[in-house]
């Protein structure tokens, strides 16, 4: 059946559409302009960092290993790593999860920030998405943070919490503004509701977001967790914005 299947609807890159030999593949060019993070980064926010790979993977899980950005921000997370960097065909494929109703892109998508969080895992630990305001889901349809999440949850056999944070407020989006107007935009915007906090009460938690820039919506909602008690945090994300080089 698979077999007929793949004759009528063949395989196509994730990304473009041209024709790949396998499912939930990029076809030569998408991949070469695919920039996974698999070597040195940053031990906080999973930014590449220059490195010949020599020793660096234990220091960036001792979190010795930290970016200028980190050095500058106080994160309200102890480690954190990205599939991919923001360019690309990693950033073509974050928008077209974000924005562009492509979910079919979820299970990929997911299965690659999946693997990106090993560093991260631990046996207790519940995976709890970036929520969006009702607004923005009622217009969005749905959360892809969340689709990223329960993709990672089902992955590593560890428990999904959606529900575990929540919008207060509505927000501009994040995609404009210095880092400070960023960091203002959402502080005190994120919460954890009261039926959660139980739930979350010592336990580590894996959050989840598409796309990490600044890092303060990740940081808000961090400290939502924090204030309900979970502990250890770490963070993933499918792609890491950087600085040009």
């Amino acid at each position: 059946m698979k077999g007929a299947l793949r004759l009528v609807y063949p395989p196509q890159c994730l990304c473009c559409g041209a024709p790949v030999a396998d499912e939930g593949g990029l076809c030569p060019a998408c991949w070469r302009e695919a920039d996974f993070i698999t070597g040195t980064c940053c031990a906080r926010c999973g930014t590449p960092l220059p490195g010949d790979g020599a020793g660096d993977a234990g220091d960036a899980a001792a979190g010795l290993l930290v970016c200028d950005d980190c050095l500058g921000l106080q994160r309200p997370w102890q480690q954190g790593r990205a599939a991919l960097v923001y360019r690309g065909s990693g950033r073509r494929l974050a928008l077209m999860l974000k924005h562009g109703d492509r979910l079919d892109l979820a299970p990929a998508l997911g299965g690659w920030v999946a693997r990106a969080a090993l560093p991260l895992l631990r046996p207790d630990a519940v995976v709890v998405p970036v929520p969006v305001h009702l607004r923005r889901l009622l217009k969005r349809k749905y959360n892809q943070a969340e689709m990223l999440s329960q993709h990672v949850a089902r992955a590593h056999g560890l428990a999904h919490l959606p529900g575990a944070l929540r919008r207060l407020r509505h927000t501009p989006m994040q995609d404009h503004g210095s880092v400070g107007d960023r960091f203002a935009n959402v502080d005190g915007a994120i919460g954890v509701p009261a039926r959660m906090v139980p739930r979350l009460r010592g336990r580590a938690v894996l959050l989840v977001d598409d796309v990490m820039a600044s890092g303060a919506t990740l940081a808000a909602s961090a400290r939502a967790l924090a204030a309900a008690g979970a502990a250890p945090i770490s963070v993933v994300v499918l792609a890491r914005a950087v600085k040009d080089a």
